[in-house]
């Protein structure tokens, strides 16, 4: 068997090439899909206040949910990495983006500490894959590893991908986060062992 950081590489490499193979019209379809996932999710969670992402490289486009968090008032919070292996958070103020670190789209807005993410009453965050005991794959870098292992008290964590990236097991190590569940276009999964 590949050792666990070679069989995630693997892994990462197939899932960017199905990203990539997603024709316009199905990620527009796949979008709306999620963005009403997402909406009934911050519902059943009573949620004022929460993290997100901004999708880069094919992954799920949380925009529409992001425009719908702005009409909301949501207090929301997108990441934007730090050279250091943190993130900071940033409100965003709906005037445009910005690229940064690693070429990932950040929004202009008001920065918040690294800390600023402990407070929220949900996380959405990004990854390659989830498996069925809540194991998330990133990408590798492990800002969101870090990010979650600094917590002290953690809020429901959800990992946002497409239906066809719940796996029935990947490889975990010790720095590895679990997440609360998984929040797909045609579905959300909650794992109660998190």
């Amino acid at each position: 068997m590949p050792h666990s950081a070679e069989l995630k590489r693997e892994l990462r490499a197939r899932i960017r090439a199905a990203r990539a193979r997603r024709t316009d019209a199905e990620r527009a379809t796949l979008s709306a899909e999620l963005t009403a996932r997402l909406i009934d999710l911050v519902g059943q969670h009573g949620a004022r206040s929460l993290t997100c992402f901004l999708p880069t490289r094919g992954e799920p486009d949380t925009r529409g949910f992001l425009e719908w968090a702005r009409e909301e008032s949501i207090d929301t919070l997108l990441p934007a990495a730090r050279d250091d292996g943190l993130l900071d958070w940033i409100r965003p103020s709906g005037e445009g983006t910005v690229t940064g670190l690693f070429g990932i789209e950040e929004p202009l807005g008001e920065l918040a500490s690294p800390l600023a993410a402990h407070d929220v009453d949900l996380m959405l965050i990004p990854a390659a894959a989830i498996d069925h005991r809540g194991t998330r794959l990133g990408w590798g870098r492990g800002y969101f590893d870090r990010m979650l292992a600094s917590m002290e008290r953690k809020p429901p964590i959800y990992a946002v991908v497409f239906d066809d990236e719940i796996v029935d097991e990947l490889p975990a190590d010790p720095h590895d986060i679990a997440v609360s569940g998984v929040a797909t276009p045609s579905r959300t999964v909650s794992f109660p062992q998190c």
